[in-house]
């Protein structure tokens, strides 16, 4: 089979909605009475994307409380056909493709033979021999020079001949639109219908979460899925490219009206570090080419680990196998940690993969720090959150050994250090105060029942 992935771009690409994007830029100038400036922009995944918009980035990640767009646009989504893509799909991914029934959705990883992960994707099943995989932004490109495999062309090398499976990248037909918060479900329903978030088997009843359904608008063909970045209530929304920019413009308007706001790379990923009690790992940041997933917190729901066989089940298999203790950690600390080694009782016991300030930190959980900063732990102060891999558990572990976040109705929180390291690799300067968090930042509201949304 010929190449799927693209060639590396000489320049970063731009989104659909690049043009819309500067159109919001300048409504916000108007709207909020302030001085317009061009985009800042910085490169994800060979595109050119915002880093924020003229609000900042604490104001955009806030904005999940009402209601949170985002431009996914760089984000791409393959198709698999034919008879035997099935067979091509559950024969790589850990996920039980087999089984799934057309209208769910999937969230699992794409894995080395070595258990490391390549990509984290949501796979779609669309009719019995249709399949699409919604991969991540710059996992288009095959550049044997950079040492580049999209995750369409790794697929591929697992592909048996006469096997009947066609591949295409159809990222041009669609832009990905992201509609996030508890007040998503007013915005669609207004602009779109209810009936594009009603289970598609059972019209009177709403959609499940990990579900997707297909619909018609202005003559114009869209999916529609109950998932999310945020594992709060949200949609994304792929909507024909020919009319994107005129539906993402509708879309930011209602939003707006609403009280919330587009937001760019930084807000998005405070929103993924700052989900449920364990936060949503980051290709490239907690999933990456030298950690396997295991213990990580979507292990389970990514990997079906009973699967006869699939790519890298035997290395995590032999993982699993000894015992490994290693766990992924959402933290809260008094500022930005980013690569520092995090210390417990002047032991190192792992590294700082992401953290970011974060404006939706309760200020209980801000002066549980200790902090002797004063923007901390006043009324408007700001911490920071963050995810991390550790070398061992540091919670301990009930009966069937799951950790215990939670004893006497008190989340766990396990104080912690975070220290600069010098040539040696020995801590060096002032350390920045912190704890590991057992009940995280927000509650996770994604897998809960619309109704709790419907009349908001």
């Amino acid at each position: 089979m010929n190449k799927i992935g693209f060639d590396f771009p000489n320049t970063p690409r731009k989104t659909v909605l690049h043009n819309a994007e500067e159109w919001y830029q300048k409504l916000l100038s108007k709207r909020f009475e302030k001085d317009y400036s061009p985009l800042k922009t910085s490169n994800f995944g060979e595109y050119e994307m915002a880093v924020n918009y003229l609000t900042s980035i604490l104001e955009e990640a806030k904005a999940i409380e009402k209601v949170a767009i985002f431009n996914i646009d760089h984000m791409a989504q393959i198709q698999f056909t034919g008879l035997d893509a099935i067979n091509l799909l559950d024969r790589v991914l850990p996920a039980d493709v087999k089984n799934m029934t057309i209208g769910q959705c999937k969230y699992t990883l794409l894995l080395t033979e070595e258990g490391t992960v390549l990509d984290d994707l949501i796979i779609m099943r669309v009719k019995e021999d249709n399949f699409i995989l919604v991969i991540n932004a710059g996992h288009d490109i095959t550049d044997k020079e950079k040492n580049m495999i999209s995750d369409a062309d790794f697929i591929c090398e697992y592909l048996n001949e006469n096997e009947d499976v066609y591949i295409k990248d159809i990222s041009d037909e669609l832009v990905k639109i992201d509609i996030q918060g508890p007040l998503s479900y007013k915005l669609i329903t207004k602009l779109y219908g209810e009936h594009v978030v009603k289970n598609r088997n059972k019209p009177s009843k709403n959609m499940k979460f990990f579900t997707f359904n297909e619909f018609d608008f202005e003559e114009h063909y869209y999916f529609i899925s109950r998932t999310g970045y945020t594992n709060r209530w949200g949609w994304e929304l792929y909507v024909p490219v020919a009319v994107a920019e005129d539906q993402f413009k509708r879309i930011v308007l209602e939003a707006l009206d609403l009280g919330g706001l587009v937001v760019g790379l930084g807000g998005r990923d405070e929103n993924r570090i700052s989900a449920g009690n364990f936060g949503l790992p980051l290709n490239g940041s907690e999933y990456d080419k030298d950690h396997t997933p295991t213990n990580a917190p979507l292990f389970n729901a990514a990997i079906d680990i009973d699967k006869e066989n699939f790519v890298g089940k035997k290395a995590l298999q032999k993982d699993i196998d000894s015992n490994t203790d290693k766990r992924m950690v959402l933290f809260i600390s008094e500022g930005i940690v980013t690569g520092r080694i995090i210390y417990k009782n002047n032991e190192k016991i792992g590294i700082v993969t992401s953290s970011i300030n974060s404006p939706n930190i309760s200020q209980e959980k801000r002066e549980f720090i200790g902090s002797q900063r004063k923007n901390v732990s006043g009324k408007d102060g700001t911490a920071a959150i963050g995810l991390g891999w550790l070398t061992h558990n540091p919670f301990k572990s009930d009966e069937d050994r799951k950790d215990i976040i939670i004893e006497n109705n008190i989340a766990v929180r396990i104080p912690v250090e975070f220290y600069r390291m010098d040539n040696e690799g020995k801590p060096k300067g002032k350390p920045v105060k912190g704890y590991i968090s057992g009940d995280g930042i927000t509650p996770a509201t994604a897998h809960r029942a619309l109704k709790n949304i419907q009349d908001l």
